[in-house]
């Protein structure tokens, strides 16, 4: 299959399902063959402007499409899902961006012969830059090759298992606002100690895109990188340690398990 003449429609055009839909854009996806809908479409204007198709009813999203992406909050699922059934087509691959809402559960309220996979990007996806985790059912290979080959236009992908889910959304989608803390936090060491903000952001940005692609790019373990910077009684080692003390390491791990913990909990 061709991905950039795929037929798509992306339910739900808030921050996230906006942002698959730009990411699809700059991948080379034709804007023709691309349905949006959402209910204020006056946010959308855009996307329109691009080529892409807006909708305010959700069923026109979803009839003679390929691939239909839910991208709304869960607790809109029944209801959606409900009103979206009658247009629903065996063959066609239903792709859920929705936190927590497992397979089985989609699969009770879609027809059957219905294709689903859960989908777990981040905000980059405008970027071309997410890191994307999949879970599959089990269908034949090729299917799972056009997802992956979807979800590849937009960054990195890997294929999970599903109960891995809410530790993917916790580590990749919730990540991103983490690492962009930590971001915020440099800048504002940076001022503190002589910089602007403006040049502090460019010096902080670029310094963590050149971390990034270094463990990317080799393989390596953060440890090793680090070891290259510490020098005996230097600065470096001497910073290090003194955020270790604070529970810089510490205070990140915690916030993820409390955000793993608080997301299980709203499962259960």
């Amino acid at each position: 299959m061709d991905i950039s003449q795929i037929k798509i429609g992306i339910i739900g055009g808030g921050n996230l399902g906006k942002a698959v839909a730009e990411g699809f854009l700059k991948a080379g996806i034709e804007a023709s063959g691309m349905v949006v809908s959402r209910r204020r479409v006056h946010l959308l204007e855009d996307l329109r402007a691009k080529g892409v198709r807006i909708e305010k009813d959700n069923l026109q999203a979803v009839v003679d499409r390929e691939v239909i992406i839910l991208a709304v909050k869960p607790y809109q699922a029944e209801d959606l899902l409900t009103e979206l059934r009658p247009a629903l087509k065996p063959g066609q691959i239903l792709v859920s961006l929705m936190t927590g809402f497992t397979m089985k559960e989609l699969a009770s309220l879609v027809p059957e012969g219905v294709l689903i996979f859960r989908v777990m990007p981040n905000t980059a996806v405008a970027l071309q830059e997410s890191m994307t985790l999949i879970s599959a059912p089990e269908c034949e290979a090729p299917t799972q090759q056009v997802v992956s080959e979807l979800f590849e236009t937009l960054g990195k992908v890997i294929f999970i298992n599903e109960e891995l889910m809410s530790a993917a959304t916790v580590l990749g989608a919730c990540g991103i606002a983490f690492a962009l803390r930590f971001i915020r936090a440099a800048i504002q060491g940076g001022v503190e100690i002589g910089f602007g903000a403006d040049v502090a952001q460019q010096i902080v940005a670029q310094t963590v895109k050149g971390a990034t692609e270094l463990i990317l790019q080799t393989g390596r373990h953060p440890e090793q990188e680090i070891d290259k910077v510490t020098t005996p009684k230097g600065i470096t080692i001497s910073g290090l340690n003194e955020m270790e003390h604070q529970g810089f390491s510490s205070a990140l791990i915690r916030g993820l398990l409390v955000s793993f913990n608080k997301l299980n909990n709203k499962n259960n």
